[in-house]
């Protein structure tokens, strides 16, 4: 089977969709799927750590939006003539020779149409409509999502494959570790994951905790941008709160391997990963209490009201800091959780739906 990917979000510093599609190719790589078929990653320019799998390299040049999807991406799937054409990240060129298999991870454009611009909305409702009505399968990375996907756009036969976690996040151990006062978030920003709720509610934290901090990591992705920055400087404690864009992976991990709270206010998710990751560094999540957010973590988080306020978020984030016992007591479903995230099996499910598209060609 010849297989050909839309690998533009592999490009430059891979988050989303990117991660997304890093761990299928990994748990791919694990397996014998990259002996048995041949992959082409097809991509606006050059992909970085690309060696570690098995796959052609295809660079089409172009600045890997919707002109480069609809026109250079089609010619350059034609050129490989492949079984199969895999689009990880919500659309797909609409003239696509080949059988399209589409991920789709959450309609928050359609269920918050609040949260884009007109145009912006507009143009992700449409394409990813139009995709999804001509793919050969639709995959998706929860149920609330396929609940969402038949919601807005009326199709039923979707398949649910959870996302995985990578195994370089399992630091298990280290919850037997001393940890210090760090309320973290790592994620984009965006406007529904409500970082600046976070600020404010941080600020009361560090009425009640002296020593604690807090440690914001992501891409600012607000349309229309919010300036996080200057909400951080109008705190009363600005100096204990830390925002950066990006890190390396070894500061990352120590800083999952130092915090004892990972913060994360998302009023909309298809999924939700980052809870998940910190949870498997052993770092108790508090998450809005929402239906996906439910799904995912299930018993191993601490839930607030989505109409809590943020003295109410301040005093949960508090609690997790001051209190080992109620750290332990989410930490102690870690386990059972955990067990429902596996690249390798995430892997193996996306390539049966490959293989049952490109039979049917």
């Amino acid at each position: 089977m010849r297989v050909a990917i839309d690998a533009r979000e592999l490009c430059g510093r891979p988050t989303g969709v990117g991660r997304y599609l890093t761990g299928l190719l990994d748990g791919w790589s694990r397996s014998d799927a990259m002996r048995r078929h041949a992959w082409t990653l097809i991509a606006p320019r050059t992909i970085e750590r690309s060696t570690r799998w098995a796959a052609t390299i295809e660079v089409a040049a172009g600045g890997g939006g919707t002109l480069w999807e609809q026109v250079t991406l089609p010619r350059a799937v034609a050129a490989v003539k492949p079984d199969v054409f895999f689009a990880p990240g919500y659309t797909a060129p609409l003239t696509v020779a080949a059988p399209l298999v589409l991920t789709i991870h959450d309609l928050s454009f359609f269920a918050h149409r609040e949260w884009f611009s007109f145009r912006e909305g507009a143009r992700r409702r449409l394409l990813t409509a139009w995709s999804a009505r001509r793919a050969k399968a639709i995959v998706t990375d929860s149920e609330f999502s396929k609940a969402e996907i038949t919601r807005h756009i009326g199709i039923k036969n979707v398949r649910v494959i959870p996302l995985g976690i990578d195994p370089s996040n399992d630091r298990s151990n280290d919850r037997l570790n001393d940890r210090a006062p760090i309320v973290l978030f790592v994620g984009s920003l965006f406007q529904r994951r409500r970082v600046d709720r976070l600020l404010h509610a941080f600020d009361l934290v560090a009425d009640r905790v002296s020593d604690a901090r807090l440690e914001i990591v992501g891409e600012n992705r607000t349309q229309p941008p919010v300036d996080f920055e200057s909400i951080r400087r109008g705190c009363r404690h600005a100096d204990r709160i830390n925002i950066r864009s990006y890190v390396d992976d070894a500061v990352l991990a120590s800083l999952y391997g130092r915090a004892s709270v990972f913060a994360f206010l998302s009023e909309y998710e298809g999924f939700g990963l980052t809870p998940l990751e910190a949870l498997a560094a052993g770092v108790p999540p508090l998450v809005l209490d929402t239906p996906v957010a439910r799904e995912t973590c299930g018993a191993a988080a601490r839930y607030v009201a989505p109409s809590a306020s943020d003295d109410q978020i301040a005093a949960a984030l508090a609690d997790l800091l001051t209190n080992a016992a109620a750290r332990e007591d989410i930490l102690s479903h870690q386990g059972a959780v955990l067990a429902r995230y596996d690249w390798n099996l995430a892997a193996a499910a996306t390539l049966s739906v490959l293989e049952e598209a490109a039979g049917g060609r």
